[in-house]
Formats: C-alpha cells, structure tokens, sequence
C-alpha cells in the first residue's frame, strides 16, 4: 500500500474536487432560498457563499478519502482497478469482469426506485411537493450524477462502510482478522440508511416531514446504496462508483424528466 498510497489518495481526492464543481449548478438551484437567506444574514455575496461550501467540502473529502483508504486496506477494500494500474499492471480483464455486474445493478436498482416513486410515493406526496419541488435543468442534473457517483461512493463506502466494518470486524471476523461477510452487510445496510437519511435535509426545507417521507428516503436511496455496498466489497470502489453514477443517470434524466411531464399534465388538467 505505501508504494502506491499517495498517487490514489491524489487521483481520488482530485476527483472528488471535480465532483463538487460538478454538483454546483444543481445545488445552487435547489437551494436557491437557503443562499438568499444566507446572503442576507452574513452579508455577503453569494459566490462567498459558493466558495465557502465548497471549501468545506473539499476539506472533508480530503480528510474522507484519505480515511477511507487507510481503513479500507486494513481489511482488504479499496480500489483495485487504480492500484494495479498505479503498479503497472494489465487490469483489462478485471476492469471487464466489474462492468457489466455494475451497470446491471445500477440500472436495476434505480429502476425499482423509479417503479417505486411513481406507483407508490409519488401520489402520497405532499401537493406542494409534487408542484414545487425544484428539478433543475436536464445539464445540472447529469452533472450532479458525477457527484454522486465519485463523491459519495468515496464518503459513503470507502470511509463510511470500510470504518463500520472494521468496527464490527473486531467482534466478528475471520482467522485472517478480516471482517465476516454477515459485518460486511451489517455495514453496508447502516450505510444505506444512513445515505438514505442524508436526503432528508433537501425534503425538510420545503415540506414538514413525516413518517412516510423518511421511509421513503431510507427505502429508495437505500436500494441503490445497498447495491454499491455489494459491488464495493466484492469488486472493488471503481464498481460501486459505475453502478452508483449510471443509478443517478437513470434517476435524474429519465426519473426527474417523468416527473417534469406529470407536473405539466396535472397543470394541464387543472387550468
């Protein structure tokens, strides 16, 4: 690991700097009235707003991802794609073996959320939800996807989940000192529900929130989460980052877009 730490801590950290320019646009719409308010108390205008968040961001997924990897190698986690190219390997057939399992239970997973929000959730949403809720332009939401796809896998799996089960690994664990796979997902269904409940900000700044809300944020963001978990441990960090970025392609182009055609429809039919 010493060889090759500092060279993946760069390349990853780097990446997850450019997931933050990414998700800029998008946040800034969403949380357009939170800026105005900000603007307003602090005085400031809102670029220092901007750079401020994003300072903060860039801090805490430098001291995430360096964490992460630490903890990770301890119990033989990480990502192996980077390293072995670090080292000079050929990883063609690894990289081939990861991808069609990833892009399958991307696909699949925000799928059963999709089917999920429009049968179930959507029509027991708030009014004032479903009509106001921002969706911003179909470029920030794919930008946004990059976001989720580099940044939270690294602070949800390679930190978070690597750190749970490390934690549980000291109870139970295999001769090896490694933790069994039953720690691995009871790691990985914390970290879902916790990357679940981490949406909830977002929902609680336009509507009160209520039981069925915070179900449905653990529930739908939870099936993908689980699924990353799945592929981070069993192929590594680069496979849970491809299934998590193209469940967001998924979601936000084509989920956001569906949402977009029943507000106009419903608009339609009232006017």
């Amino acid at each position: 690991m010493a060889a090759f730490f500092w060279p993946e801590y760069i390349i990853l950290f780097g990446a997850a700097v450019i997931g933050i320019a990414c998700v800029t646009p998008y946040t800034l719409e969403l949380g357009h009235e939170a800026f105005t308010k900000a603007q307003e108390h602090m005085r400031q205008p809102r670029w220092v707003l901007v750079l401020l968040q994003s300072a903060q961001n860039v801090v805490l997924f430098g001291v995430a991802t360096g964490l992460g990897l630490l903890i990770a190698y301890r119990i033989g986690l990480g990502a192996p794609l980077l390293e072995g190219l670090l080292a000079g390997k050929d990883v063609t057939t690894q990289a081939v073996t990861m991808i069609v399992p990833a892009l399958i239970l991307g696909i699949v997973s925000s799928s059963i959320m999709l089917l999920l929000e429009i049968t179930v959730f959507w029509p027991r949403l708030p009014q004032s939800m479903r009509d106001t809720f921002p969706i911003p332009a179909l470029w920030k939401r794919l930008l946004a996807s990059v976001y989720g796809g580099v940044n939270e896998e690294i602070l949800l799996r390679l930190f978070l989940l690597s750190l749970l089960a490390w934690l549980l690994g000291f109870a139970w664990h295999l001769p090896n000192g490694r933790p069994t796979l039953g720690a691995l997902w009871v790691a990985n269904v914390i970290a879902a529900v916790i990357f679940g409940l981490g949406h909830l900000p977002a929902t609680a700044a336009l509507v009160k929130l209520t039981p069925l809300l915070i179900g449905r944020a653990i529930l739908l963001n939870g099936v993908v989460g689980i699924a990353a978990g799945y592929l981070f441990w069993r192929y590594g960090l680069e496979a849970a980052m491809l299934a998590h970025f193209s469940a967001d392609l998924v979601l936000h182009g084509i989920g956001d877009s569906i949402a977009l055609k029943i507000r106009a429809t419903s608009a339609a039919a009232h006017s």
